[in-house]
């Protein structure tokens, strides 16, 4: 796994509102991954009103929640958070796959981005490394998910202008 991340713009991200869902499934990771990205959001500008927290039973649940997050238009950024650990069969990937997917298609459907922060582990040392140790994800995910708030803000009136182009030359 690479730690090399690169390094973040400085964004005032307070007037950007976000959503986290997160499973309770693994409780004790997903708390971690949760309060370091509160932490983060906080961190640059975030009040506790611009950040909506959603609890799903396990990571399946997750995408159905984003997307009708989304679809409300009150976010400017969601932000997925479980975390999988295998087991003796291949459920974990089942999970991971078809969540990654799910969320990628919310995204390119509603404009929101969708912060996958869906940790998949082979075992359980890697979930603690990834949520709670030396690799904890949380800060990282928010972080991602306030520059992609930033990102989209910039390019909104790019996108506008480039539909009202399209509507104008349909009219004609």
């Amino acid at each position: 796994m690479s730690l090399n991340k690169g390094k973040m713009p400085s964004i005032d991200a307070s007037p950007y509102r976000f959503a986290i869902v997160a499973s309770r499934f693994n409780k004790k990771y997903v708390d971690a991954l949760v309060r370091d990205a509160v932490k983060a959001l906080n961190s640059r500008g975030v009040g506790s009103e611009n950040v909506r927290l959603v609890r799903v039973p396990g990571a399946a649940e997750i995408p159905h929640v984003c997307n009708m997050l989304a679809e409300t238009d009150e976010y400017d950024a969601v932000i997925a958070l479980g975390v999988v650990i295998a087991g003796d069969t291949p459920h974990h990937l089942i999970i991971a796959h078809s969540t990654a997917n799910a969320l990628q298609q919310i995204a390119i459907a509603t404009t929101v981005p969708m912060i996958n922060g869906i940790i998949v582990a082979e075992n359980e040392e890697q979930a603690k490394a990834r949520t709670v140790g030396e690799i904890a994800r949380g800060t990282e995910f928010a972080e991602c998910a306030m520059e992609m708030a930033w990102q989209a803000a910039m390019l909104l009136d790019e996108v506008l202008d480039a539909q009202e182009k399209r509507e104008e030359e349909k009219g004609k």
